[in-house]
């Protein structure tokens, strides 16, 4: 069972000669999940073909921005003024990626965080391939309760000192990415990779500074300035079909626990022009659910009315490919 194998520390001694022969595993603090929303710390721990540690490093970033979910990255804009500007950063960010897989947990997520941060200085990340660890940990079938971090890093033992600090996750990714990777090779399973694109495409909408520590006027369960949402401006295409892309308009609904604050998973959705619904209802396009098989009313209405499902690490990677509404 592949569920054994994922908690072997042994190397296995035939290889695969297709895997990859190095990685970036890679974790990255961000002022929020829209595309105006800047990098304000950033963690990269170079793994050799087999996930042995070669090096680390980590830097904060001035987000030249209020920081955002301060109470969730613990990053105020007093400490992060004197931190380095992304440009100052870029070269040695990428000397770290050059010619590796980017890995990291909900990847679609840090490579466009990380592409857009490049696209805003005039270059492109050396990174050709990704590696979502969801993606992995579901190939290699563990039985984990959910897609957080946290629960990766207690299956394979491993002691998360500080959440939602870059240099750390890094660190837990690192040491739970070697056993999955192991225990794919071990497995001849073949790694979920997946191609990274330049992004070209990004918004400076600008954002008040706040002096206050960053925290400002927001509230723990509301950090933007609003979550009143305008309504979306497209017109419902119907139901999302598998194997196909997600369509400006399709009403999008959200159920359970994810890796990614729901209200900043939400607002990436709105950001690619989808209708984030409350509820189920005949008309709704696509469930995003890590636990398909609980008993919420979300879930039981979208058995019900057979709505397609799918999970956090699917719909990431669904968003980054989003097909315009029709004129």
């Amino acid at each position: 069972m592949l569920e054994d194998r994922a908690t072997a520390v042994s190397s296995p001694t035939q290889w695969p000669a297709a895997y990859p022969k190095g990685y970036a595993v890679v974790d990255v603090e961000t002022t929020g999940l829209a595309r105006d929303d800047r990098i304000i710390s950033a963690a990269v721990y170079r793994l050799d073909a087999r996930g042995e540690v070669e090096d680390h490093w980590y830097t904060l970033v001035n987000p030249e921005r209020d920081p955002g979910p301060v109470w969730i990255h613990g990053l105020t804009s007093e400490v992060l003024d004197g931190a380095p500007l992304f440009g100052d950063i870029a070269e040695e960010f990428a000397a770290r990626l050059d010619g590796r897989v980017l890995v990291a947990h909900n990847a679609v997520f840090d490579w466009q965080m990380i592409a857009r941060e490049y696209a805003r200085v005039r270059r492109e990340a050396p990174v050709r391939q990704r590696l979502c660890t969801i993606a992995l940990s579901k190939e290699l079938g563990l039985p984990l309760p959910n897609h957080k971090l946290e629960s990766l890093a207690a299956h394979f033992g491993v002691v998360q000192q500080r959440a939602h600090h870059a240099l750390d996750d890094a660190r837990v990714l690192a040491e739970t990415f070697r056993p999955s990777l192991r225990a794919a090779a071990a497995g001849g399973v073949r790694l979920p990779l997946l191609e990274c694109r330049p992004l070209t495409e990004w918004s400076d909408r600008p954002v008040p500074r706040q002096s206050s520590g960053g925290y400002g006027g927001y509230r723990g369960s509301s950090w933007r300035a609003s979550r009143k949402r305008p309504a979306c401006p497209y017109p419902n295409p119907g139901r999302y079909e598998d194997g196909k892309r997600l369509k400006q308009g399709m009403r999008v609904a959200f159920s359970g626990d994810t890796s990614t604050e729901r209200e900043l998973l939400e607002d990436r959705a709105v950001e690619a022009g989808l209708h984030v619904a409350t509820s189920i209802s005949r008309l709704t396009s696509l469930l995003v659910t890590n636990d398909p098989d609980s008993g919420t009313s979300k879930t039981v209405k979208a058995r019900q009315y057979g709505t397609p499902v799918v999970d956090e690490a699917a719909f990431g990677q669904l968003l980054g490919d989003v097909e315009p509404a029709d004129e």
